[in-house]
């Protein structure tokens, strides 16, 4: 019953939203913009600890751009990343609710706010809790290999991702959001642990893509979709933090492959240097870019469509006012 009800209010927000839902976009790049430094391998999750109240600053900036998902700032929050840094395993879990309650609190206030102007353009955001991938947690670039090793199996996945999974589903989140998976493997992972832990809120599983073809791993994505289409629990599929010129191709690829909705918030186009830290020249998507392909993102069947790294709350408005306001635009 709970997914039947999370469910329909996702797909009422997609067609409130005029048929494609508007997610948000990169949020350490905002983070740094604002003076944040997250040259670490908990990355932007290190504001949950110095600075929580930069991180409800960026997720009202996106709201105020036309944001109708949040995703948390829990992307490479991890337990074990979090003991790493000497905290405890009560100090992580209170760190992981409090990534879901700053997005919470800011949706909140946003909405209190907006729905006393009876002329607003704005949806009620939902709240996507964010789950990255073991190769995020790793902070090697795996995510973008998709090559974890031969002792990583389907049990040390699901084994890595459980407790942050319970933690963050008791925080209250409207959505789940797995986010960069590179390989078939992990995505198994996902959905068994979805049924194991009888988690009743929807979840969408984004994968990333180095080839525009293949999972990072080189497998094809017909297979990494063979258990994603299987379950009720995960609502849609994608692709996030690949590189925006891929994003056509693939979207026409998953929808021969799946009947779920499809969710796409790409990179700029700047690729990052995973073992050296850093992003390396290269071409990238401007904000009038993301403007004029997320008409084409939406037309060819994304019901999804934000910005991963690189993208800033200038880009999502570019995309919100396409989206929302075509006749504008």
């Amino acid at each position: 019953m709970g997914i039947q009800k999370e469910r329909t209010l996702l797909e009422d927000l997609v067609k409130k939203a005029g048929g494609c839902a508007v997610i948000d976009g990169g949020f350490a790049t905002q983070l740094e913009k604002h003076g944040a430094t997250i040259n670490d391998p908990l990355w932007s999750a290190l504001c949950l600890i110095k600075d929580p109240d930069l991180i409800k600053r960026v997720h009202l900036e996106y709201l105020e751009a036309g944001a109708d998902i949040l995703v948390t700032s829990s992307y490479q929050a991890t337990l074990p990343g979090f003991l790493s840094r000497g905290l405890s395993a009560e100090e992580g879990e209170l760190l992981l609710k409090r990534s879901v309650t700053l997005a919470v609190e800011a949706r909140n206030k946003f909405w209190d706010a907006v729905e006393r102007n009876p002329g607003h353009r704005y949806n009620r955001a939902l709240v996507a809790a964010s789950i990255g991938s073991y190769g995020a947690y790793l902070a090697d670039g795996s995510e973008y290999s998709g090559c974890y090793g031969p002792d990583v199996n389907l049990e040390k996945l699901k084994d890595f991702h459980r407790r942050r999974l319970q933690v963050l589903v008791k925080a209250g989140p409207d959505l789940l959001a797995f986010e960069t998976i590179p390989n078939k493997l992990e995505a198994q992972a996902c959905v068994e642990l979805l049924e194991e832990e009888n988690i009743n809120i929807p979840s969408w599983i984004c994968f990333s893509s180095v080839d525009g073809e293949n999972a990072p791993s080189g497998e094809s994505f017909q297979q990494c979709l063979e258990a994603i289409n299987k379950s009720d629990r995960v609502k849609a599929v994608g692709i996030n933090c690949a590189p925006p010129h891929f994003i056509e191709s693939l979207i026409c690829k998953f929808k021969e492959l799946t009947e779920k909705l499809i969710a796409v918030y790409p990179n700029s186009g700047e690729v990052w240097d995973g073992r050296a830290k850093r992003w390396l020249p290269s071409t990238c998507f401007d904000d009038d870019k993301f403007e004029l392909f997320a008409t084409r993102w939406h037309n060819l069947g994304a019901s999804l469509i934000g910005g991963c790294c690189r993208t800033t709350p200038s880009t999502i408005q570019a995309i919100s006012k396409v989206l929302k306001n075509p006749e504008q635009s």
